[in-house]
């Protein structure tokens, strides 16, 4: 294969081997797990796996990551699956990456510009695209080594005065560096815009409710359940990147907001954990945390553990041992694919952790889901009050408002006023909800 083959995108029914270096310091997720995850990853994009093996590592090797042999067993199943891409389920610098195409005659990508393809395939709103691009941008301008020499401008200035000018990669450096600042402010103009609809919606009188989780946690398929919308919800990683906000009816709460956010994943890029920040800031103003877990998946608690390192580095919620910012809940999802001994096992440490609000469904069949709804509403009233409130008869649109997001004991005849008659109304509501009541007109 020709080295200038090895510079195009990867294409959708590609053969590929998918390698793990398997680190020795690495215990978090067990080998069969984690090429389990890189199989979803390539099949999110229509790649073909064709063999997936794990490589012990000792000590990485600075130029190929993998030793000598080791890449001669990588060619040999290459040429025995007739594979045209490797993907390492790693992270490569760009110096490993060039070598190990020129060695395996392949293109080779690792696990970050895997998750960039597939980001860049499935974002769908104009924010999500221009983070996409400002993160390939990134991860791009760490790959252009010297391999274009024989573009260099070998003189720059006037006569024979001139020194070396810029060369190919300058330029291309360059360049990448302009559209990237391009797409910042870009961005930025984005974040101030959700800023200002965040705004709006603190002034509006409705609770928002946020879902994170690991990707492939059924977030999605969730969201579906309790708002009847039809966002996507495939057997795949990812297949969902955009947030996606819809209104629900909970119980003594006539409107609060659910918002679907972006699936997370063990070693996700430092291009995209920047670059999808807007994303998450979501969650950062959401007034209750949803943390979906597939609970039947054999690693979810590393799962979890990611889930919650990455909301921990985001400030989201609070370091071990620290109050949560946001108050959560843990919906441990796909109970219907459980055993019994399975759900015995979870009953008990469910029974270990009573101070903590955890509801265990299925948002495939919507087993148990109302019970959610029941905890969602119990934490959003948790601290209501009781309140008295003499309005005019003809306050209808403020004694509306009090019926939508209050709980009224009373409404009854208050006599005459100066306006006329009026209602006294008795009514239980949240410190955040009294406050928002006073700011109506």
């Amino acid at each position: 294969m020709d080295n200038d083959d090895l510079k195009g995108e990867v294409s959708r029914g590609a053969r590929a081997v998918i390698v793990y270096p398997a680190m020795r310091q690495r215990v978090a997720v067990d080998t069969e797990s984690r090429l389990e995850e890189a199989r979803g990853l390539a099949l999110a994009i229509g790649i073909v796996v064709v063999e997936a093996f794990a490589i012990p590592i000792r000590e990485a090797r600075a130029g190929t990551l993998f030793g000598e042999g080791q890449i001669d067993n990588i060619a040999v199943a290459c040429n025995r699956e007739d594979a045209e891409l490797v993907i390492v389920d790693g992270s490569l610098t760009a110096i490993q990456q060039r070598n190990l195409e020129e060695k395996l005659k392949r293109k080779v990508i690792d696990r970050t510009g895997l998750i960039l393809e597939i980001f860049g395939e499935r974002a769908a709103t104009a924010e999500g695209r221009l983070q996409v691009e400002l993160a390939h941008l990134d991860y791009q301008a760490g790959r252009l080594v010297r391999s274009w020499t024989h573009l260099e401008r070998q003189r720059g200035g006037f006569g024979f005065l001139g020194g070396p000018g810029e060369t190919q990669i300058e330029a291309d450096r360059r360049m990448i560096r302009d559209r990237m600042a391009r797409l910042r402010r870009e961005l930025e103009q984005v974040r101030r815009t959700r800023g200002l609809h965040r705004q709006r919606r603190g002034r509006a009188p409705w609770p928002v409710i946020a879902l994170v989780g690991y990707t492939n946690a059924g977030k999605s398929t969730l969201f579906n359940r309790l708002t009847g919308a039809s966002v996507m919800a495939e057997d795949l990683l990812f297949a969902t990147l955009d947030p996606t906000m819809r209104a629900i009816r909970l119980p003594g709460i006539d409107k609060a907001i659910l918002s679907d956010t972006v699936g997370f994943i063990s070693d996700l890029p430092t291009q995209l954990v920047a670059a999808f920040r807007a994303t998450l800031e979501e969650v950062t103003a959401a007034d209750v945390i949803v943390h979906v877990r597939d609970i039947a998946n054999p690693d979810t608690a590393a799962q979890k553990q990611q889930v919650l390192e990455v909301l921990t580095d985001l400030g989201i919620i609070g370091a071990e041992g620290e109050a949560a910012p946001v108050p959560m809940v843990e919906v441990w999802n796909k109970w219907d694919l459980l055993d019994a001994d399975q759900i015995a096992d979870l009953e008990a440490e469910r029974n270990r952790r009573s101070d903590e609000k955890i509801v265990s469904l299925s948002a495939f069949t919507g087993e148990n889901c109302q019970d959610l709804l029941a905890l969602l509403s119990d934490m959003l009233t948790a601290d209501a009050a009781l309140h008295s409130f003499v309005l005019p008869a003809s306050a209808g649109q403020r004694i509306a408002w009090l019926h939508a997001h209050g709980e009224v004991l009373a409404d009854e005849d208050a006599g005459e006023g100066e306006e006329g008659p009026r209602r006294r109304l008795a009514v239980r509501l949240s410190p955040r909800d009294l406050g928002r009541f006073t700011r109506l007109p």
